[in-house]
């Protein structure tokens, strides 16, 4: 059986009178690439600072790690990327032995094992000349100090070209498949998020509308495509015995296609 190592129920955060989330119910497995798909604002980053503790949820109860009520102690295990945060003066490799310390990690060999993992051992020059994807990369680097057993990325490919934004999935999948990391990654470019996690929740107006698998994506296909031997044959006694079927391609719905489904049809509700 899969360990639930974050599990939100019936939670609901307000500012004021604006109530941002509502019964928002969430559960993440162990050794998941999860994504939260929805468009700007539609409560993701919300979500993620109420998991962190960066923000209070108004109503709901929240399990990380098997800690119970504990939630701090549950969020040592984890790490985060919530947006970049480093000094532009000061090289990579610099801000990183900054946030090393006031994470109080003592091995002082650990900001070069990060730096080999994210690829950037050989940057060099302050964090203000860096690229769009090597402060992505970065902030991904900080986040995984520690060797943490969660990692929260918010819109890890916010920004970036094709080439950066397939470098950071496979980053993402190399994460989870060396390191077993549960990743928990939120995006609204519903075509690469398709490509990079397992389990995907749909997020819109403050609440997670429908959680969805790789597999369930499949078996919500439209249509199949046959590849045979006689195709002129084939059209016209397609059901007739004795044609050679080459081979079976399945045409799988996409994520972005389920996403609107959902959002649409909660509109029509």
């Amino acid at each position: 059986m899969s360990e639930t190592v974050i599990s939100l129920k019936g939670i609901e955060k307000s500012y004021g009178k604006h109530k941002v989330l509502s019964n928002v119910n969430l559960d993440i497995q162990k050794g998941d690439i999860f994504g939260l798909v929805g468009k700007n604002g539609a409560g993701k980053t919300t979500i993620f600072k109420l998991i962190l503790g960066l923000s209070e949820y108004s109503k709901g109860t929240m399990e990380l790690n098997g800690s119970g009520t504990d939630l701090d102690k549950g969020r040592e295990k984890m790490g985060f990327f919530i947006g970049s945060d480093f000094f532009g003066y000061l090289s990579g490799r610099r801000n990183l032995e900054y946030y090393r310390r006031m994470k109080g990690i003592r091995d002082k060999k650990e900001v070069d094992r990060v730096l080999e993992i994210v690829g950037l051992e050989n940057a060099k020059g302050p964090v203000s000349r860096y690229s769009m994807g090597m402060k992505q990369r970065l902030g991904i680097a900080n986040a995984i100090m520690g060797n943490p057993e969660i990692l929260i990325l918010d819109e890890p490919t916010n920004g970036l070209d094709p080439q950066g934004i397939a470098g950071i999935r496979e980053l993402i999948q190399k994460l989870n498949r060396d390191y077993g990391m549960t990743i928990v990654v939120s995006s609204h470019i519903l075509g690469e998020l398709q490509h990079t996690a397992h389990r995907f929740g749909i997020v819109n107006g403050g609440s997670v509308l429908k959680t969805i698998t790789q597999e369930d994506l499949v078996l919500e296909q439209k249509a199949v495509r046959i590849s045979v031997d006689d195709l002129e044959r084939a059209k016209a006694v397609l059901e007739e015995a004795g044609i050679h079927i080459l081979s079976e391609e399945r045409e799988t719905r996409t994520l972005e296609d389920f996403y609107f489904s959902v959002v649409e049809g909660e509109k029509h509700d």
